[in-house]
């Protein structure tokens, strides 16, 4: 795939209200995800071994946008242990497991982590209440990212 067809498609989906976009053609394919101000944008590319390696060099200096710091919650930080998608409840219409404010015990559900097809409940492992939910739903997050922040007491 051209990369000024790559770049079309970034341009496409900044400029509208598309979260995500995947194009296929032939042995090639090419993911956007386009998320909120939060995260930068996440671009995934698939080159057959066949592809010539100045394509994938091309591929690898696309910019990727700063992300602004986020300011320190005080509490017990609840890590991801995988990487995968995070969502906050058990499908897109039920409601999430929890939200902030809500009090929890060691062993409640907090969220669910898609990997490879296969859903993980992340478990609270302290008492608390939720202080901060630091991920969006249907989000992809990486191992030993912070998901909550829960103040104990």
């Amino acid at each position: 795939m051209d990369i000024r067809k790559i770049k079309k498609l970034i341009d496409l989906v900044t400029g509208s209200g598309i979260a995500e976009i995947e194009i296929h053609e032939r042995e090639e394919w090419v993911r956007i995800s386009r998320h909120e101000p939060s995260a930068p944008a996440h671009t995934v590319f698939h080159v057959p071994e066949s592809a010539a390696p100045d394509m994938v060099a091309r591929a690898s200096l696309t910019a990727q946008p700063e992300a602004k710091a986020k300011p320190e919650l005080e509490g017990h930080s609840i890590t991801a242990p995988m990487v995968g998608t995070f969502y906050l409840g058990p499908s897109p219409t039920s409601p999430p497991f929890v939200e902030v404010g809500q009090k929890v015990k060691r062993g409640d559900v907090l969220c669910i982590i898609e990997a490879m097809k296969v859903m993980n409940q992340i478990e609270a492992d302290t008492d608390g209440a939720i202080a901060a939910v630091l991920v969006e739903s249907g989000q992809p997050v990486e191992y030993d990212q912070p998901l909550f922040v829960i103040k104990r007491g």
